[in-house]
């Protein structure tokens, strides 16, 4: 019973997301508003983390299943998009590629800042 309660929690968020998607004037994804809604609920402790942590769990675990239909989707629709192979991964190459710059500057970026932290409290003791 505790499982549904926090399988009906996630779905309470999707749900609120759904909503808060129609109401904009311009196209933003449920699913992303959902994830900020849920995220807001444990920032702020309206949900604690230990609530959701057997449904998140088996989630995680059995993620691969849940890319299943999006692998069957491709599939059914390969010929569609056979002549437009080259530039479909072309352009997930290139994601790819800018994601890990895009990462990478990141973090360098949080590594410095937390050695000018880290200095400066240094020098203020």
């Amino acid at each position: 019973m505790k499982f549904l309660w926090q399988i009906g929690i996630i779905l309470a968020a999707c749900f609120i997301g759904e909503g808060i998607s129609m109401l904009l004037p311009f196209p933003f994804p449920a699913s992303v508003i959902a994830m900020l809604v849920l995220l807001a609920a444990l920032a702020v402790r309206v949900i604690k983390p230990e609530k959701l942590h057997e449904s998140s769990h088996f989630l995680m675990s059995n993620m691969s299943f849940l890319f299943v239909p999006s692998g069957v989707g491709i599939i059914t629709i390969f010929d569609s998009i056979r002549g437009s192979i080259i530039p479909l991964l072309a352009v997930c190459i290139l994601s790819t590629i800018i994601t890990f710059a895009a990462t990478s500057f990141t973090v360098r970026l949080l590594v410095r800042l937390q050695r000018r932290l880290s200095k400066g409290r240094e020098v203020e003791q």
